[in-house]
């Protein structure tokens, strides 16, 4: 999750040399702000064609019961975005994390529209006002992002491999996920960005507050994890995720989707490497099977 200090991705045998680029410089800069920047998809939310699906399928989308959660946390995600794009001085920087709240709360404008649509029951929606730590919630609503994003990778894919849901109403997320992969991909820089242009015994604080944050979203996760078992989460959706995958095959198909998703965005920036390093270190102790 946290930046790698290699300058590129080193290039496999017989792939064409990628330019390096030195992290923390201007260069640097330049190149995760503007590939977040120019990427950007346009599409609004209030005039997506939401396709007609049968009643299995509908029972199956209004059966899953995290529309509260998903919705909430890109609400705060947007708002703790946005609250650090005021504070932020280089207005490249500053550029970018407007444009990526604004994509945040994109992506919860596009859940609320489907949402109603559809007609799946929620509970009262609480505030987003961003709490005072500003620099800390950013990184851990980036620390979060990166650990989600991958997992929703294969998620994602294996919902579209199976039929799980229809075809047009899965592409109708594909840019929301995509816009995921360059969310994290910019944040992972950011982090390098920001270390590399700190005083050295700045540096290691910067490192721990990484390390904390990404600490107190892996652990936000568990507890959110115990909470939907205690709310006895597997019944409510026995019936509805029938797909069978094993273990090893989500976490080869979540390696993939990654690596797919990475190699649209700009080859020379460090990628985000925690998530599939602990899978790749995972995949000898899980059966084939």
């Amino acid at each position: 999750m946290t930046a790698t200090t290699r300058d590129a991705r080193r290039p496999a045998s017989g792939e064409a040399t990628v330019e390096s680029l030195r992290l923390g410089t201007e260069r640097h800069k330049e190149a995760f702000c503007r590939m977040l920047l120019d990427s950007h998809d346009p599409y609004r939310p209030a005039v997506i064609p939401w396709p007609s699906i049968g009643e299995d399928a509908l029972a199956r989308l209004t059966g899953l019961p995290f529309w509260d959660i998903a919705v909430e946390t890109e609400g705060h995600a947007a708002a703790r975005i946005a609250r650090m794009a005021e504070r932020e001085r280089d207005p490249l920087i500053k550029e970018a994390l407007c444009l990526m709240a604004f994509e945040e709360q994109r992506h919860k404008d596009v859940l609320s529209h489907m949402i109603r649509f559809y007609g799946i029951p929620l509970g009262a929606e609480q505030s987003y006002a961003p709490p005072p730590q500003v620099e800390w919630y950013f990184m851990r609503t980036g620390a979060g992002e990166c650990l989600d994003s991958f997992f929703a990778f294969g998620l994602f894919e294996l919902a579209k491999r199976s039929g799980f849901f229809p075809e047009d109403l899965v592409e109708v997320f594909e840019p929301v996920i995509q816009e995921e992969a360059r969310h994290i991909l910019f944040y992972v820089n950011w982090l390098a960005y920001s270390r590399r242009r700190r005083p050295p015994p700045a540096r290691a604080a910067f490192a721990l507050r990484r390390i904390g944050t990404l600490l107190a979203a892996g652990r936000a996760r568990l507890s959110l994890g115990r909470s939907m078992e205690s709310d006895n989460f597997t019944s409510s959706s026995q019936g509805t995720i029938a797909v069978e995958v094993s273990a090893r095959g989500f976490l080869e198909l979540c390696l993939s989707e990654n690596e797919r998703r990475m190699a649209r965005l700009d080859p020379r920036l460090p990628r985000p490497w925690l998530m599939p390093m602990l899978a790749k270190a995972a995949l000898p102790f899980l059966p084939r099977r």
